[in-house]
């Protein structure tokens, strides 16, 4: 990544999504809602159902699942850095898409530090969702004279995972 001194230029990670899909509601979600209130420090808000489909049981707008945005640059940070230490700072190339953002799963949250193993919880996995852009992209977002943001703005694949490599020291693993 070359250095470069606009500030408007260089990524930075907009906001971090940490989401547990149980599938139903009741014991199962409240227990997930815990996992990452104690994870995050954050308050979960509950998924609903878009559809209703009767082979996975699911009814349109019941809860299926629990989710935590994370915003806080410190939070954000801390957060991603005990995660990539769950994954081994390794994450295949595949995770990123077209637009710089990066999507992976953890497949138990005793895995991350200072985390238990309770009997009562029992194991649940999740899926984290770090979305990159430049500043500036906030005029896309904007209800009142909204506006595109131009290509040559844009973080494509390749600029993301060098930025990921580059602040996290990430290694990223071919398909």
């Amino acid at each position: 990544m070359s250095k470069n001194l606009n500030p408007m230029v260089i990524p930075r990670i907009t906001k971090v999504t940490v989401n547990i899909g149980v599938g139903e509601g009741g014991r199962r979600l409240q227990l997930a809602e815990q996992v990452l209130e104690v994870l995050t420090g954050m308050k979960p808000v509950r998924t609903l159902s878009k559809k209703t489909n009767r082979d996975l049981g699911t009814r349109k707008g019941a809860p299926i699942g629990c989710k935590v945005t994370l915003r806080d640059k410190e939070m954000v940070t801390s957060f991603l850095k005990d995660a990539f230490w769950v994954r081994e700072s390794i994450l295949p190339e595949y995770n990123f898409d077209s637009q710089g953002n990066l999507s992976f799963g953890i497949s138990d949250y005793t895995d991350f530090p200072n985390q238990k193993y309770d009997p009562d919880i029992g194991i649940f996995g999740m899926d984290i969702n770090v979305v990159l852009e430049r500043p500036g992209h906030r005029v896309s977002r904007k209800r009142r004279d909204k506006s595109r943001i131009p290509k040559s703005h844009m973080i494509d694949r390749e600029e993301s995972k060098e930025w990921f490599v580059e602040k996290f020291g990430l290694n990223i693993v071919e398909d």
